[in-house]
């Protein structure tokens, strides 16, 4: 019988029960630390993106991948809080003279910080 291309490039099957299985591992990669962010986007690549997922995936740079969207994420969601504090006049000041005042903003600010972070990198 002829070898099949796999064969041909050194690879090798093993038998369970009546059928060949090709040995394939994964490679081994790096961990990385990976935080909320990272893990909503490997969500989506799981959900929506497969293709790219399986390829990140089999070629050891997934983890790679996901703690540096991560980070990029985490530093646009910070800037992104602190240049809508600034433009809306949201201080240490305001915090002191209402406190309750002071958390809706800051709460309504990161959330519109997450909606655009989620649309900019985490979905994109």
């Amino acid at each position: 019988m002829a070898k099949s291309i796999f064969e041909r490039l050194g690879g090798e099957y093993e038998q369970q029960r009546d059928y060949l299985i090709p040995c394939v591992t994964v490679l081994a990669e790096e961990e990385q630390a990976m935080g909320i962010w990272g893990q909503r986007h490997l969500d989506y690549l799981k959900q929506y993106r497969k293709v790219t997922y399986i390829n990140l995936l089999t070629s050891g740079r997934l983890n790679a991948y996901l703690a540096d969207i991560d980070r990029q994420t985490q530093e646009r969601f910070e800037r992104l809080i602190e240049g809508m504090k600034q433009a809306q006049g949201i201080t240490e000041r305001l915090k002191e003279e209402n406190a309750l005042e002071w958390t809706g903003r800051l709460g309504n600010i990161k959330a519109c910080a997450r909606e655009i972070v989620d649309r900019e990198i985490i979905y994109a």
